[in-house]
């Protein structure tokens, strides 16, 4: 039986069965503005960082959506300024619980009626399950820059500067694969952790440990570049303009269908040659018997062909370029 409540600004939002109104509300993706969810944190690694605002920008879709609707009326040439739209009713179409003996929502999946006065709509189909974080991590052997010739061993032709990332190698059932390549990366838990399975496999693996000061967000990085050269100096996290959306400073990667966001952190180091020439027989090798996720290691040149098919790998490769061209790294 469907239930109906309303929640601000005054919107009608229909629950599927099962689905209650506080279980609904405690979901921060949906309700950022849950009591839950200031003391929510990810571990990347060795790394926390707060999730309340990624970014500086908060979480929560209903927020954002609203925000980004009131821009209609204050800002005189925003196209829709005339006969702006209005959310008027959330339909919740379905929902999976994750967890085992205390469930939590995890996915949501639902259909929001945003409308004009003339009748007109805009597309309202959402998948809600909050943000991720994905991780470069770049390896460079120690002896880079010397004479040893050592990187003509692994297929490094000379003069090419001689830098590795890991890639993971899992099954991701939505894709139809059993072995997708792609960036480490991972989506918030109930327990205040990155969940990231890739993350766990590169700590478990490697015994590589990233301390805060070393990690940098390319994003961040992309988005201060941007506002540089258009001569507004350095925003900080949680700054934005009174007539601006706002969104996060992340990559979106399906913001047709999904409220998904991934800020992409970095983080390079040298590493002995010989443990690099361990670690890429060990993890371009065969699976283990029983394993779901295997890491691979590839030529930095070559990580936008070997993650083609991974948006997070491909944003990567855009952001550490550009960022190199304009001296940031």
């Amino acid at each position: 039986m469907t239930t109906t409540i309303t929640v601000k600004p005054d919107i009608p939002v229909d629950l599927p069965e099962g689905l209650s109104e506080t279980t609904l509300l405690a979901f921060a993706p949906f309700n950022a503005s849950s009591p839950m969810l200031p003391d929510h944190s990810l571990t990347t690694l060795s790394i926390r960082i707060s999730i309340s605002k990624t970014n500086g920008t908060a979480q929560d879709w209903l927020a954002t959506l609203t925000r980004s609707l009131s821009l209609q009326r204050s800002v005189a040439a925003h196209p829709f300024h005339a006969d702006p739209y209005a959310l008027r009713r959330i339909t919740v179409q379905s929902y999976d619980l994750f967890g085992t003996v205390s469930k939590r929502l995890g996915f949501l999946k639902l259909r929001a009626e945003v409308a004009n006065a003339a009748g007109e709509t805009l597309p309202g189909s959402v998948f809600l399950r909050g943000p991720s974080v994905a991780m470069l991590v770049v390896l460079v052997p120690d002896d880079t820059g010397t004479e040893t010739g050592a990187g003509r061993e692994m297929g490094v032709e000379e003069g090419e500067e001689e830098r590795y990332v890991l890639l993971t190698v899992q099954p991701r059932i939505p894709a139809g694969s059993l072995a997708f390549v792609e960036l480490p990366a991972g989506m918030v838990d109930d327990k205040d952790t990155f969940a990231g399975a890739a993350a766990r496999e590169i700590e478990e693996e490697l015994g590589l440990t990233i301390p805060a000061a070393e990690l940098r967000c390319l994003s961040d990085m992309a988005f201060a570049t941007r506002e540089e050269s258009q001569g507004q100096g350095r925003v900080q996290e949680g700054d934005r303009g009174e007539n601006e959306e706002d969104l996060a400073r992340a990559m979106y990667p399906s913001a047709g269908g999904c409220d998904e966001f991934i800020p992409i952190y970095m983080h390079e180091r040298r590493v002995p040659r010989a443990q690099l020439r361990e670690w890429t027989g060990r993890l371009t090798g065969l699976r283990d018997c029983g394993e779901k996720i295997t890491l691979k290691l590839v030529r930095m040149r070559d990580l936008w062909r070997e993650g083609a098919r991974d948006a997070k790998c491909l944003a990567a490769v855009a952001l550490w370029e550009g960022l190199r061209r304009e001296g940031k790294l």
